[in-house]
């Protein structure tokens, strides 16, 4: 028996891998996380499977009805929203299961800042103007974060942000990154990517709040926030395919 962690990706059932939706095709017992994947992710059960929206119960109650499938020699499919090693709180449930013995394997899913990406149709890193993304959250009643884990102190890189969990302060975001990127500083407030009412709302850190107010945004929500989300035009070529730079696959230059 095995409990497979399956990143579900951003909500659009077309976006999960083909391992994922054979795995769950496979499962007789099917827990998901219904506040952030939706049903038709799951559709794939297959018939007579136990399929359960985890939403409403506890570590407790979804731990117990895994050693329940593990007594009846019954594989889980443990589906959760994007990709499990990022926010899925999998963890403290690798903990308990390592301490039951009950063996366990991961399967990734697209996670929402490529999703939100695609979405919005660029590339996060671009060539001399961001390379480096950092991913991160606000605490809000979650978790408290490190002590090194600021917003100030990642906006001291100038990176691109992608902010979980954070759009109900985004007046806090902007008092933090302002000083940073500068008020003008694009924002993107993607809702709900890849479900069928998918929002992308476009800004600045200085008007961003006043819009997804106005769109009465106040979860399930990731912020993305940088330079690069802006209309930029003027930026140098990638040297991967520079004919004048010369690489283990193409090891000579070419003449212009």
């Amino acid at each position: 028996m095995t409990v497979y962690f399956i990143g579900a990706g951003p909500g659009d059932p077309e976006l999960l891998t083909k391992k994922a939706e054979r795995v769950i095709g496979e499962c007789p017992v099917c827990l998901y996380a219904g506040s952030l994947v939706p049903p038709e992710v799951v559709g794939c059960a297959p018939d007579g499977a136990k399929v359960m929206d985890t939403a409403p119960m506890t570590l407790d109650e979804t731990h117990a009805e895994i050693v329940a499938a593990h007594q009846r020699g019954q594989d889980v499919a443990r589906v959760h929203s994007g990709d499990p090693s990022l926010y899925g709180a999998i963890a403290e449930q690798i903990r308990r299961l390592r301490a039951d013995g009950i063996a366990y394997e991961i399967i990734p899913g697209v996670p929402a800042y490529a999703a939100a990406a695609a979405a919005l149709g660029q590339e996060l890193t671009v060539p001399e103007l961001a390379q480096s993304i950092v991913l991160t959250r606000v605490s809000m009643k979650s978790t408290a974060m490190p002590a090194g884990e600021t917003l100030e102190n990642f906006a001291r890189t100038g990176a691109t942000l992608a902010i979980h969990l954070g759009v109900r302060n985004l007046r806090e975001i902007e008092r933090q990154l302002a000083p940073y990127y500068g008020a003008d500083c694009p924002v993107v407030v993607a809702y709900r990517v890849g479900w069928p009412d998918q929002t992308i709302i476009r800004g600045t850190l200085s008007d961003i709040h006043a819009k997804v107010r106005a769109e009465k945004i106040t979860r399930t929500a990731l912020i993305l926030v940088g330079p690069v989300l802006g209309d930029i035009r003027d930026f140098t070529d990638s040297a991967l395919y520079d004919p004048a730079v010369p690489h283990v696959l193409r090891p000579k230059a070419s003449k212009k």
